[in-house]
Formats: C-alpha cells, structure tokens, sequence
C-alpha cells in the first residue's frame, strides 16, 4: 500500500472511530434522567408532592422517584453538554432529543481539543451532526472522510451491529438504546442507594434543588440491563480495563420536578473524565430524518473494506 493510500485508509478508520466514540460518549452526557428499579410503582406526584420545592417531608429517594416520572413524561427536551476525558477528548453537544417512541433526535457535536479534535482537523472539521433514530445511529463526516469513503459523508451504526463495536460493551449500549430511555442521570442515582440532598441552588436563573451521589458501574449495569451473567462478566472486566469503577453523579431537579443540569465525574486509564449537561424546552418538537441512502455507508461495510476486525 501506498504512503498516501495508507494515510487515507489511516483517517478513514480514525473516522470510524470517532464517529463510533462519539455514540458512546454523547449518550451518555446527553442523557437526561432515567426510569428506577421499582420506581415507578412507588407513587405518584400527588403521593411526593413537588421534589423540586425541596418539601422537607420528602426523602431524597421520592423526590428523585417523582422527578424521574415527571422528566420521562416530558417526552423530549433541548440538551447543551460538554465532556472531557484525559488528554483524549473534549466535546459539546447541541440540540434535542425525544423518548417517547424510541430514541430520536439531532445533535451538533464539536471536538473542541485533545488528540481525537486533532484528529478531526487532519479530515477537514471538527464539528459532527449526529441524528438518532429508533434503530440506528447517523454521523455526518466531512469531505476529507466522504472522499475516502466512496464520496458517502453519513455512517450508519444500526443497533445491531453495536456489539461487532466492542463485544459486551457494544451489547450492553444496544440494550441500553433499545431498553430504555434516555433518563440515565436520575437511573444513577435511584439504583446506587447512596442519594443525598445537597440543598437549593440557582441553575441558569431557576431555583432547583441539587441531589448528589456515587454510583458502582459495574453494578448499576447489572441492574439496569437484559445482558445474561457472560456478558455482564465480560463488561465488568471491560470496565475494570478501562479504569471504571465508581463515579459520582450530581443532578439539580427544578420546581417542576424536571432535571435541568447533570454533572458526572470519574476516572479512567485514559484520565480523569466530566460530563455536564443543561436541559430546556421539555416537550420541544423534535425531528430526525433518515439521510439519504445515497450519501450514506453502512458502518460494517466499511470496516470490511478497511480489513478492520470487527472487533476492533
């Protein structure tokens, strides 16, 4: 092969790559809150009262409980996030996202520094759109990636196909993205039996009330997933690998119990890492379009013509 034909086939599966890290890592700072082991049956609002007016009489766990059903009811909301891991990465994200029939929804995703944004810049950009449906994900490259990739700028990651990402852990996102919705921040706390109420705060202008903890993740993926006992050996080991073991998660609920900011903080082999997010306009429209298939490439199509494994 060619120095040159090396280099294109280089940024080509580096876009692949980054497209596919960009899955994993954006949903997890994009999601807003989430659905409780046994939660939902423990009462309604009128049971709790408002978790967000920080009613003494509430535990942290029922007002969580209540902010969890109020947040998944809201159906959709606009989302501003960034993350940074180590020296790797760091990202925003913009847009809206839907729940209430399957995952749906566009971000904007921009690398604003670390080795991946470096990346990025060698084929022409560092901002992605990515679209989510139901059963697949979209992301758009530039022009550099569309040149070696047939002129086509969308890859296509169908759910499916996630676990050729990286075995338990790509069964484990396809059940998350298949199973639940995105409501993962107030899943974390509900699940990790260590909740506390930090007290009131000013988010953006709104009085909200701000809840803390630290969640075991190899625990909590156990709770809040349909994977059998392998699979979940295999993703125990995998995070262990990583350097993922504990993080603490921190979400501020407003008066109407909707979750409208989530931190997450924790450690990897790559670095320390934090998520934060903003969330706005529950019940905003939002819409996500199929690309055209003329312009799109199938993520394990390319992986056949790059000669990667599918595990890689």
């Amino acid at each position: 092969m060619g120095v040159g034909r090396m280099k294109h086939a280089t940024l080509c599966r580096a876009g692949l790559s980054i497209a596919a890290v960009t899955l994993l890592t954006s949903m997890t700072a994009c999601s807003p809150s989430g659905g409780s082991e046994g939660g939902s049956g423990s009462g309604g609002s009128g049971a709790f009262g408002k978790g967000g007016d920080g009613d003494p009489r509430l535990s942290p766990l029922a007002a969580l409980r209540t902010a969890e059903r109020s947040t998944e009811g809201a159906d959709s909301a606009k989302v501003e996030s960034s993350t940074t891991m180590g020296s790797m990465m760091s990202m925003t994200a913009d847009g809206a996202l839907g729940w209430g029939d399957g995952l749906t929804g566009t971000l904007t995703i921009t690398y604003t520094g670390g080795t991946m944004a470096d990346t990025m810049r060698r084929m022409g950009t560092t901002s992605m759109e990515a679209r989510y449906l139901p059963d697949a994900y979209y992301a758009r490259m530039g022009d550099t990636f569309a040149r070696q990739a047939g002129g086509k700028h969308w890859i296509k990651y169908a759910y499916d196909d996630l676990e050729s990402l990286g075995g338990s852990s790509g069964a484990y996102l396809k059940d998350q993205m298949q199973n639940t919705t995105p409501n993962q921040s107030v899943k974390l706390l509900l699940a990790s039996g260590d909740v506390r109420k930090v007290g009131t705060e000013r988010v953006r202008g709104q009085r909200t009330t701000h809840y803390s903890g630290t969640v075991d993740v190899a625990d909590l993926a156990e709770k809040n997933s349909g994977l059998d006992r392998g699979r979940l050996d295999d993703l125990r080991k995998t995070l262990e690998q990583a350097g993922v073991t504990t993080e603490t998660v921190d979400i501020w609920v407003d008066d109407r119990d909707l979750l409208v900011k989530k931190v997450e903080k924790g450690e990897t082999t790559a670095g320390a890492y934090t998520q934060t997010a903003y969330y706005s306009d529950y019940g905003t429209k939002v819409s996500a379009e199929v690309p055209p298939a003329s312009d799109t490439a199938d993520f394990s199509a390319l992986l056949e013509q790059q000669g990667t494994g599918a595990g890689s």
